[in-house]
């Protein structure tokens, strides 16, 4: 069976019975079969052990991706009360997709337990998809219904559902849908449109490249070919569903089915020990997950390869598990054959007034709309051979006819051939498809060998070219090796006169740093023959003038470039010297916050004039009676393209207002005309000290 809204499981794989065929009833064999029903049991209880650990695991979590933890696919925690779960996360307010698509596998795993409620919830979701105008969902609930209405024996309901979802769904959805409209045709006992359905399903399966539906497929076909009683095709094509099966992985519902069909055709063949090998299969996966449908099945086949092989006992308490989930899944069609199984048993085993009791129940079970004269003329086989061994050769021969009856409208020469064509229509199609495949190969191959052909050729000239060219290359060669020696050796020449250069401009920096240090010398021997405070001033501010500019000098012999000073470390050096000229380390810190950065000779000069001015104003007028303090310096680009901002900052006593500017003014003047001459822009911000701003511009070089 198909699901119609979920994707196939993570796979977990069970034991298989060995293939080593012994006699059913041989004393090996029993042994074999009570060890293989331990290792059920034990792979059974650890697997609920390991589920119920998982059981009351959040199942939708808005807040993950993905939000809904999907059987088989983000879970296999499908135990007694994942279905309750489920139900209370669908009756939270979720998002209308999400709600829907809970809904859909909710309604859909129910039909594996009740029907009634599967129903019940499969319409109230259609209904909400319907509502909320999700055609693709409502699509897909519909499949879920079709299937739903199907199992509870209403055909022709389920037939129009299924045509409705099929002209909502994508391509991609449809094989669902194929498969369900393919049971509805085998209920109604019309094995050859159950096989276009099938074969319809394999190519759209195959052009999606989709193997859940070329399984799917093959599957269908397999069932179908057994109740042809082509058992031999019936198990190429299920070991087929099988192999594809195996291949994706996965352990869920459908591939039960698929192993329980295998099991069918090789029972019919009487290769009994393979027939309970699958069968056992399929009960270990349907067992664990609870598949009420599916447990029906397989207990009905096994109660027949039970009986066959004469262990009545085991065959009846199979009969009598198949009534019980069938009764439980409120399935007549199951329950019927179910009772059909239990009549076939009690006629082997001569009790033929239970087979009668069993068989009428049967067929009252199936009622005048069952529609599948196949397992209706198995019925009715049974109920004449039960009241012929009774003695009741009237009832025996009325119950031979309609078993004649039946036998004639299913074994169809119609139907027979119409499967048989189809089955060869695909055939050939897959045949001319190899073709088409191998001949596309062949022409792809010649194409190839062409290409190669051509690019052989196309080397061969180029080589030649190639080789030309080098031969003319090694004449020009030897002709650029004499230029190369002669512009070496003027670029030897070159670099020693740069070097004699670079070292005669560090030379120079250095005398004018040494001329400066000098002129600073002499300012500081006429400062201290000064006794006017004033004067002395104005000799201490021209003597660090002077040496803001000679450690300028000193930076340019000192370092690795003789056009670019270091900012920040030349910052430090000048906020040193100021210090010491006015006494203040000691109360007195200046901070340098900037990173490194190198500016031309022409900028840094005025910037470092500007510096001196500012520092030694601070340090005259922002700390009076040596009032400790600090003063902060930054040079940073401010984010606009080639802008950047110069700040000298101190938190000092401010500019009181409506005061006389002390000093002579020079400094403010020489500060302003610096300013200039960069094309910068001051500002004055008192609020918090004083703090000096620069804005100008200029281009890092690169």
């Amino acid at each position: 069976m198909v699901n119609s809204g979920t994707r196939p499981s993570k796979k977990t794989t069970m034991p298989l019975y060995s293939g080593t065929r012994f006699p059913i009833n041989s004393p090996f064999y029993t042994l074999v079969q009570w060890l293989y029903q331990r290792i059920i049991l034990a792979c059974s209880i650890f697997s609920l052990v390991c589920l119920s650990a998982n059981a009351h695991a959040q199942l939708v979590d808005l807040s993950a991706k993905p939000p809904y933890r999907q059987v088989f696919v983000e879970t296999d925690a499908f135990d007694s009360s994942y279905l309750t779960q489920l139900e209370k996360a669908y009756r939270q307010n979720l998002p209308d997709s999400l709600k829907l698509e809970i809904g859909n596998d909710l309604a859909y795993y129910w039909h594996t337990r009740n029907l009634d409620k599967a129903r019940t919830l499969a319409e109230e979701v259609l209904a909400l998809a319907e509502a909320k105008n999700q055609v693709i969902l409502t699509g897909r609930l519909q499949t879920t219904l079709g299937a739903i209405l199907l199992r509870q024996e209403k055909l022709d309901s389920a037939f129009a559902v299924l045509e409705s979802a099929k002209s909502k769904l994508p391509k991609k959805f449809q094989p669902l849908v194929l498969t369900q409209l393919g049971y509805v045709m085998e209920r109604r006992g019309l094995i050859s449109k159950a096989a276009d359905f099938a074969l319809e399903g394999l190519l759209l399966g195959e052009a999606l490249n989709d193997p859940k539906a070329i399984a799917m497929a093959y599957s269908d076909l397999s069932n179908l070919f057994w109740k042809q009683s082509k058992f031999d095709k019936g198990i190429d094509y299920g070991l087929k569903s099988e192999e594809v099966f195996n291949k994706r992985g996965i352990d869920d519902m459908d591939f039960s089915f698929t192993l329980y069909v295998i099991g069918n055709n090789f029972l019919a063949a009487k290769d009994y020990p393979k027939a309970l090998e699958y069968f056992k299969h399929a009960l270990a996966i349907s067992e664990r997950y609870q598949f009420y449908n599916n447990l029906a099945d397989i207990y009905i086949s096994l109660a027949d390869l039970f009986t066959i092989t004469y262990d009545y006992a085991k065959a009846e308490v199979n009969a009598r598990k198949a009534i019980k989930y069938s009764t439980l899944l409120d399935n007549n069609f199951m329950l019927m054959r179910s009772w059909l199984s239990l009549g076939k048993l009690q006629n082997l085993s001569k009790r033929s007034a239970q087979a009668i009791k069993s068989l009428d129940t049967c067929l009252l079970v199936a009622t005048n709309k069952f529609g599948d004269n196949y397992f209706l003329h198995l019925a009715y086989k049974e109920l004449g051979t039960a009241y012929a061994t009774s003695g009741d050769y009237k009832n025996a021969h009325t119950a031979f006819l309609e078993y004649d009856r039946l036998k004639d409208s299913v074994f169809t020469a119609e139907a027979d051939q119409r499967v048989a064509k189809l089955l060869t229509e695909f055939e050939v199609s897959q045949k001319e498809t190899t073709i088409r495949t191998q001949q596309l190969s062949i022409l792809q191959q010649r194409r190839l060998q062409w290409v190669i052909l051509s690019a052989a050729v196309l080397l061969i000239f180029i080589l030649m070219v190639l080789f030309r060219n080098y031969r003319s290359k090694q004449k020009i060669n030897t002709q650029l090796e004499t230029l190369n020696s002669d512009l070496e050796l003027k670029n030897t020449q070159l670099d020693k006169r740069n070097a004699e250069n670079e070292l005669l401009l560090k030379e120079i920096h250095h005398r004018v740093k040494n001329n400066l240090e000098v002129v600073s010398g002499l300012l500081a021997l006429q400062a201290a023959q000064i006794d006017h405070p004033s004067a002395q001033a104005v000799m201490q501010a021209s003597q660090n003038r002077v040496l803001s500019m000679g450690i300028i000098h000193q930076k340019l012999y000192q370092g690795s470039s003789l056009a670019a000073i270091e900012m920040k470390d030349y910052f430090f050096n000048l906020c040193d010297s100021i210090l010491d000229s006015f006494n203040a380390s000691d109360h007195i810190t200046i901070r340098c916050n900037m990173q490194p950065l190198e500016f031309d000779v022409d900028t840094a000069v005025p910037i470092g004039l500007i510096a001196n001015e500012l520092l030694t104003n601070s340090l005259k007028y922002a700390f009076p009676d040596n009032q400790a303090g600090e003063i902060e310096i930054s040079l940073a680009p401010t984010g606009v393209k080639d802008e950047w901002v110069f700040r000298v900052a101190d938190n000092g006593i401010g500019k009181p207002v409506d005061t006389v500017p002390r000093g002579t003014g020079f400094g403010t003047e020489l500060v302003n005309l610096l300013v200039q001459q960069i094309d910068g822009k001051l500002s004055e911000d008192t609020t918090n000290g004083t703090a000096i701003s620069i804005i100008f511009k200029h281009t890092m070089p690169h």
